[in-house]
């Protein structure tokens, strides 16, 4: 039986179309879910759009739609963007959807049954671009207008009835949480700020609303209306299924954006423990894909459209550049000259030309077979790569090494083949010739496998040259050399030189 894997990508705020921050965290959660395929898992992946709040329901009245047409029109966008980004999610969640509603209230009569909840009033500065309550120390003046020093963002003075969740009995336990379990939240930075946060003091959490109501009503109390982030939040456990018969919780990962670890960090974890629900077993908050020195935002209109660039450099190639240009976790910036120089040398010119001299000599020199010989122990050296280090790359989430790794072999073996000069040997009819087209066949076959969670389509258009069918791609084939009795097919331009 498999093991199972679950990993989250953010459920996202569809108020505007997606930019190149929302790719990044599916790109990034994509390449994970695969390795882990790839590693033989049985992954559920989801992905989704968080549709309730205030925000949505001003955006709405300003198209003239109703908050559900509304809805229905931009989550459509983030739905059709995971198709064009070629995810492998099992699931794609939407808020508006009854098993969710059910669930939240059904989290939310556990949360008063074990007396976590209590009505009182409100008072204290909200964002409505945010979806957050902010303390006092977190506002500044700027020309007169009140702002979150983190964020930016605009706040307003709100006055009304809520009901609070006991944030504040949780600050010891989510103290001990987090030094009991070091590797929860990542990576280490992230984590020292989520223990400062908490350590400041924590006040109860203002859970509902009732100056709206487009949202999910209160058990009860259809006055009010729930707090969007535990109504956002409780998606994860939805589509686990958790109250169901057969459960995928706790998630393995929630891959998050830096700008909301405080609500995945510190706010879920607490619903969780008060409801006596296991807590997920990590959070991981990636940096910012930064435009120009600024985080992406549809105010400060620097948003690059990534269908745009998709469209100009091919997907696969920009889910490279992503994954091995930005350090997971920091902050990374796309630039056109170091994508296309990252294109030209690492896809094009290496792995590329290697696989275009390599089925060129064994079409012309072999009849497309794969040369049936014996391999030295020599040349099969040339074959051996770390798998445990790739492996162990991915597990601590340092993407942009295992990449490193892969593009290292190829090097390497493009050293091997340019020191025998297998097109030399050929002339002078050298035994020598099969070996080295067959080692690096080989070579190229790993190379592919692994570059599969970076790039599917290359990966599997290359590996169906080699007769291997996706459903078989696995880290098994590592250590499995190609059927000699094997027709290769001549593989196409596999990477465009970019000019």
């Amino acid at each position: 039986m498999k093991k199972s894997f679950y990993i989250t990508t953010p459920i996202y705020y569809p108020s505007a179309k997606p930019h190149m921050g929302h790719a990044y965290s599916s790109i990034s959660a994509d390449v994970i879910a695969r390795f882990k395929r790839l590693d033989g898992f049985d992954v559920k992946f989801l992905t989704g759009t968080d549709e309730h709040g205030q925000k949505i329901q001003k955006s709405a009245i300003k198209e003239n739609l109703s908050p559900i047409e509304f809805c229905d029109k931009i989550s459509k966008v983030f739905f059709d963007l995971t198709k064009k980004l070629n995810l492998s999610n099992t699931d794609f969640i939407r808020t508006t959807e009854k098993r969710h509603s059910e669930t939240v209230q059904r989290l939310w009569k556990i949360l008063e049954e074990n007396n976590k909840i209590y009505l009182s009033k409100y008072s204290g500065w909200y964002s409505v671009s945010d979806e957050a309550f902010y303390s006092e120390d977190e506002i500044e003046t700027a020309q007169g207008k009140k702002t979150c020093s983190a964020t930016g963002s605009s706040v307003e003075w709100v006055e009304e009835e809520s009901f609070f969740f006991k944030l504040s009995e949780y600050q010891d336990l989510l103290l001990n949480f987090y030094e009991k379990n070091p590797d929860f939240i990542q990576p280490a930075s992230r984590k020292n700020e989520v223990i400062s946060f908490v350590k400041s003091g924590l006040k109860d959490l203002s859970v509902s609303r009732t100056s709206f109501n487009w949202g999910i009503p209160v058990p009860g109390n259809d006055k009010h209306i729930m707090y969007v982030w535990l109504d956002a939040l409780t998606n994860y456990i939805t589509a686990a299924n958790f109250f169901g018969e057969k459960s995928f919780w706790p998630a393995d990962i929630h891959i998050i954006g830096k700008d909301i670890l405080r609500f995945h960090a510190v706010y879920w974890p607490a619903f969780l423990m008060a409801a006596n629900i296991p807590l997920p077993k990590k959070v991981f908050g990636h940096g910012w894909i930064l435009s120009g020195d600024e985080k992406m935002s549809k105010s400060k209109g620097n948003i690059l459209d990534p269908i745009e660039i998709i469209d100009e450099f091919g997907l696969d190639e920009i889910r490279y550049y992503l994954m091995k240009e930005v350090i997971y976790g920091l902050d990374g910036k796309i630039n056109i000259d170091n994508l296309k120089n990252c294109i030209n040398s690492d896809l094009a010119n290496n792995i590329g030309n290697l696989s275009q001299r390599i089925f060129t000599l064994v079409n012309k020199h072999f009849s497309s077979k794969v040369p049936d010989v014996k391999l030295s122990k020599e040349d099969s050296d040339f074959l051996l790569i770390p798998i445990d280090a790739l492996k162990k790359n991915m597990e601590n989430l340092e993407i942009n090494n295992y990449i490193r790794e892969i593009v290292s072999y190829s090097s390497k073996i493009n050293k091997y083949v340019n020191d025998e000069e297998p097109w030399t040997k050929v002339k002078n009819s050298d035994d020598r010739v099969g070996a080295i087209l067959c080692v690096a066949l080989n070579a190229l076959k790993n190379i592919f496998v692994l570059l599969h969670p970076i790039m599917p389509e290359k990966s599997e258009n290359f590996l169906s040259c080699l007769g291997i069918v996706p459903e078989n791609i696995s880290l098994k084939l590592i250590n499995q050399n190609i059927d000699s009795n094997i027709t290769l097919i001549m593989p196409g331009l596999l990477f465009k030189k970019q000019i």
